[in-house]
């Protein structure tokens, strides 16, 4: 964590965070690209990998406050495992409730049917269910992301609304793949504050099984607050100029 807040996150399996016995760290070395120039290597995580942090006491957002979100991943190196997500999650570690969790969800699971093509898609998993629009019908604005390098974008502002956003991180501008309503239940938001990095919200305790999603991390942040669409724009403008595989 680079904020200052402390909330580094350690694998589902570690001493600090344990886990089941299928639970164990990405290895460091799995993935190397150029970003601007510079070697450097990813996060790649395969089923079994998996990372989480409490964060309720250190800056992560809680109950309906609004937040942001974004990383940047692969779409490639994804499959339709529960669950490929990064955001806000259960203190718990348990599904508890519609709306404990905030979190970009990217893959090629299609959790209430209907989809249109194979993905990957950018979703927000907000617990019992990956939601690729405001309902459990499937979202005809949603897009295929099958790039090398995807920038994934989730915001909510806690009570009324959410929006996801997504595109190559060498396009100029973003698409807004949803912003409305939250869906019905989930409002408002009851998130907890933990950070999850890699695996749904109820994965990876010692009696809790592994993590089966397989999906590629490079860079990303949460922020409290619900930021503008100039600041994704700034971000995703900054992402551009760092070259992905350049």
């Amino acid at each position: 964590d680079q904020s200052g807040n402390g909330n580094d996150l350690w694998y589902q399996g570690s001493i600090q965070v344990p886990g089941s016995p299928q639970s164990r760290p990405a290895i460091a070395t799995t993935e190397a690209l150029m970003v601007g120039g510079s070697k450097v290597y990813s996060l790649y995580i395969n089923p079994g990998n998996s990372y989480w942090r409490d964060g309720s006491n250190s800056g992560v957002p809680t109950g309906s406050d609004p937040e942001g979100m974004y990383m940047v991943t692969s779409g490639t190196h994804v499959n339709g495992g529960c669950c490929f997500d990064y955001g806000n999650s259960e203190t718990t570690r348990k599904a508890d409730a519609a709306g404990a969790m905030d979190a970009i969800n990217f893959s090629t699971q299609c959790w209430f049917g209907g989809c249109s093509g194979t993905g990957p898609w950018v979703q927000a998993d907000l617990e019992w269910g990956l939601y690729p629009g405001g309902s459990q019908m499937w979202n005809p604005k949603q897009q295929a992301l099958s790039h090398d390098y995807v920038t994934a974008m989730l915001k909510n502002n806690g009570t009324t609304m959410f929006a996801l956003k997504g595109g190559s991180t060498q396009a100029n501008a973003l698409t807004t793949l949803y912003d409305g309503m939250l869906p019905g239940g989930y409002s408002p938001m009851k998130k907890q504050g933990a950070i999850i990095l890699g695996s749904g919200g109820d994965c990876c305790k010692p009696d809790g099984g592994a993590n089966l999603s397989a999906g590629t991390f490079y860079e990303g942040a949460i922020v409290a607050g619900y930021p503008t669409d100039a600041t994704d724009d700034a971000i995703q403008k900054n992402i551009v100029e760092a070259g992905y595989g350049k």
